[in-house]
């Protein structure tokens, strides 16, 4: 068990191969014009695809922390996206980002809080990892972001505008709030202004109430006054971004950016109010491990269950394991509490077992509730950002303090 133990000399070994090999799988992914390619099942770029504005955030999120790692070659790499970002994939003449441009260079229409909300900490990373215009980027995404997907009556964000900021569309979901905690984290720490940490707390009290109300299962869509919409795309049930029922990938995602917010505001793990709201974390975590994990006879993590906890979508996708991975590890580390850690090594044997491709690199995005590889969802593999910080996250010991800058601090 030692090479799936946290903390243990084989683990931190083998999460340092895993890291290695992702960062140098990636390298192929640039555009001319700096947009992300898709990549195929070996790195291969897939250019008869859209180069998408949240892909190539999270590829300019990656190398800055591969620059920051010391890995060559990564900051190459972080400048090309970041030219992409402030090229093909922003819109002059409105502001803001498109949600991506066509293989020939069409733009793909509308404009989307979550796309948004990783420009925001893509450009937080680059900007710690000393990129060059990447400072400008962020404060340009954060004046666009507070202008137009910021509802500051409220504490939540909206979800997706027209291209011309003129229409905003009726659907709101948590998706993107969840990822704008993430960016507002980063942008606190990269930026020292608690302004955005306030802001994720105030998202993360709505969904403590809308989880707590639901047996810790967390709503995902809602309706344009945020009443939660528990039907939404029940007749599409693995959408890729607004499947039906819950997500136990995300309510394990949660308690992650809940402990992160709860240490990084109350400045202690064993501050009573840091404590409560971490108690909270492991509702959401238990919950969503009993539902998804191994719940159909077979290893891994269902992608979607119904509101009493059946699975309702089987596959396994790889996303949902890195945050199993980076939450596990986390709530070890503020609790001391050793399911955590057994929690931890099953997830990393599964990993190695299953979800590595160790013959073409990378993780296998989808599965099937086999455990044989599907590319109904999630062809290829798409880009790097949840696998690598499954290399990080677990390993950094300054829990309340995003990534990028716990890597910048070193």
């Amino acid at each position: 068990m030692g090479k799936y133990e946290l903390n243990s000399a084989e683990n931190k070994a083998f999460v340092r191969e895993i890291r290695n090999n992702l960062l140098s799988f990636g390298h192929r992914f640039p555009s001319p014009g700096g947009g992300s390619y898709y990549l195929g099942d070996d790195g291969t770029p897939w250019k008869d695809r859209p180069r998408e504005t949240w892909i190539t955030s999270r590829m300019c999120h990656v190398y800055s922390l591969g620059t920051m790692l010391g890995h060559e070659g990564s900051e190459e790499l972080a400048d090309a996206a970041l030219k992409g970002l402030t090229g093909e994939l922003h819109d002059t003449e409105h502001g803001g980002w498109y949600a991506g441009v066509t293989a020939d260079g069409g733009i793909l229409p509308g404009k989307q809080c979550y796309a948004h909300a990783f420009v925001i900490l893509a450009a937080s990373s680059a900007m710690l990892a000393g990129r060059p215009g990447a400072k400008e980027l962020l404060k340009d995404a954060l004046r666009i972001y507070d202008k137009f997907f910021w509802d500051d009556e409220l504490g939540l964000s909206v979800d997706t505008w027209d291209t011309d900021f003129k229409v905003l569309d009726d659907y709101r979901g948590i998706n993107a709030n969840m990822h704008t905690v993430e960016a507002f984290l980063a942008a606190a720490d990269a930026m020292d202004d608690e302004n955005y940490r306030v802001r994720a707390g105030r998202i993360i009290s709505h969904i403590v109430g809308w989880a707590r109300d639901n047996d810790w299962r967390i709503p995902e869509h809602f309706t344009s006054d945020w009443k939660p919409d528990l039907e939404c795309n029940k007749d599409r049930p693995d959408d890729q971004f607004k499947p039906y029922g819950a997500t136990p990938g995300h309510g394990i995602e949660w308690s992650r950016l809940i402990t992160q917010w709860a240490v990084s505001t109350y400045q202690d793990p064993d501050n009573e109010n840091a404590k409560d709201y971490i108690k909270i974390a492991e509702k959401l975590y238990n919950r969503a491990v009993e539902d998804g994990w191994n719940a159909d006879g077979a290893p891994g993590i269902c992608y979607t269950t119904d509101w009493s906890g059946k699975p309702v979508v089987h596959d396994r996708m790889h996303w949902t394991l890195a945050e199993a991975i980076n939450a596990s590890a986390v709530l070890y580390n503020v609790t001391g509490n050793v399911k955590y850690k057994k929690d931890y090594a099953a997830f990393m044997q599964y990993l190695d077992e299953k979800v590595l491709d160790h013959k073409n690199g990378s993780w296998f995005h989808q599965l099937d509730e086999h455990n044989n590889l599907l590319t109904t969802v999630w062809p290829g593999k798409s880009d790097l950002y949840h696998a690598l910080q499954a290399t990080i996250i677990p390993y950094n010991e300054l829990v309340g303090v995003s990534i990028a800058t716990a890597l910048h601090q070193k």
